[in-house]
């Protein structure tokens, strides 16, 4: 860059150049990048999951969660392929307040497990995106550090980016491929907030509600539609001198689930208490959910609670199915913009408006 101070009209001024101001781009970029790892066939896909390779398995769940249309198209055929190879898993899906200790729970449950029974463990997390950055902090695996260091556990958090419904039937579909994996006990753990208990109950064989004492009012912890959906209540925390709170806490729960109609396993939910952080009553909690294992297969209610989940799924993908052929029909975008307009302005109502947008998309079909 020239000076016009450095002309020789004005002597002794001289303005130096000064420093030379660097490029914000690494000029190594090019050297380092890392190139993208080419898309698998279905066949490498579905062999590599069927020997039980972790980094196949983890590429197939990816592409299960992508919402690219061709990533969901392969997504599909892998799943299609390996349902024969699914079905053989005991799916234990927990829930519990916030604090509860789902994720210490699931580590002491896990290590429990693999020492005494051996053979390979999922655990699947489903944690809350922000509703403003729509970010996930993705943390479980650091609140299991004993699984997290084991080769038979595989640990898989996914966001749920605002939309449980999507996530969770994602969640069922990673459930048939790590059972096709290999992985013979399973584990689904809720947000814990609202409508995400309802979606893991349906695609689970034992619910397992985790509770705490001395977190307020009792009647806090005795809320009836959680404890319907719940096949087994568990007090944490049960140590210490909270240990006789705890075993107060599980009396109430005991008293509450008398009032309640008998579910259709045909079997009470029973209430223990445990500690996770110091592994007490581990061995206890699995006693339970073995001993309602055995007792629903032999009374016909676990074939049945499966096909009804079956089902369940059908419908829920068909709503899911229906909802984004709706949004992504041509013109019901600028549709949209319209009557919302008009909804603002307050020329039309509400149902109005949802009446005249579904009358504009049934034009769409008829075409």
């Amino acid at each position: 860059m020239e000076h016009p101070e450095n002309n020789k009209a004005y002597k002794g001024l001289k303005v130096n150049d000064g420093v030379e101001r660097l490029s914000s781009v690494n000029p190594y970029l090019s050297q380092r990048r890392v190139k993208r790892a080419a898309l698998l066939s279905v066949d490498d896909y579905v062999q590599g999951i069927l020997r039980g390779d972790v980094m196949i398995l983890s590429r197939a769940v990816t592409l299960v969660e992508s919402l690219l249309p061709e990533h969901q198209v392969v997504a599909q055929e892998i799943i299609e392929r390996l349902l024969p190879y699914s079905g053989k898993s005991l799916r234990v899906g927990i829930t519990g307040v916030p604090g509860a200790g789902k994720s210490t729970s699931i580590d002491a449950f896990g290590m429990h497990i693999l020492q005494e029974r051996g053979g390979k463990l999922a655990v699947l997390a489903v944690d809350p995106s922000s509703e403003r950055s729509k970010g996930s902090i993705l943390g479980d695996k650091t609140r299991m550090e004993r699984l997290s260091a084991r080769a038979d556990a595989f640990i898989r958090p996914s966001a749920s980016a605002g939309s449980l419904g999507g996530v969770a039937r994602k969640t069922r579909e990673t459930i048939i491929l790590c059972e096709a994996a290999g992985y013979d006990t399973v584990f689904v753990e809720t947000v814990g907030v609202g409508q995400s208990e309802t979606a893991v109950c349906s695609m689970v064989d034992f619910f397992l509600l985790l509770q705490i004492a001395g977190a307020g009012d009792e009647l806090q912890g005795i809320k009836r539609g959680i404890m319907e959906m719940a096949d087994g209540i568990v007090i944490n925390k049960a140590d210490g001198a909270n240990k006789e709170e705890a075993q107060r806490a599980a009396v109430h729960y005991r008293n509450a689930l008398q009032l309640f109609p008998m579910p259709q396993s045909g079997i009470r939910p029973q209430v223990l208490t445990y500690s996770g952080f110091y592994d007490i009553g581990i061995k206890e909690v699995w006693d339970m959910i073995y001993d309602y294992i055995a007792k629903v297969k032999s009374n016909g209610a676990f074939e049945k609670r499966r096909n009804s989940q079956a089902k369940y799924w059908m419908y829920e993908t068909i709503n899911e199915q229906l909802r984004n052929r709706f949004y992504n029909a041509c013109g019901v975008e600028e549709q949209l913009v319209h009557f919302e307009k008009e909804l603002l302005d307050g020329r039309i109502t509400s149902f109005a408006a949802a009446s005249k947008m579904l009358e504009f998309y049934d034009s769409l079909i008829e075409k």
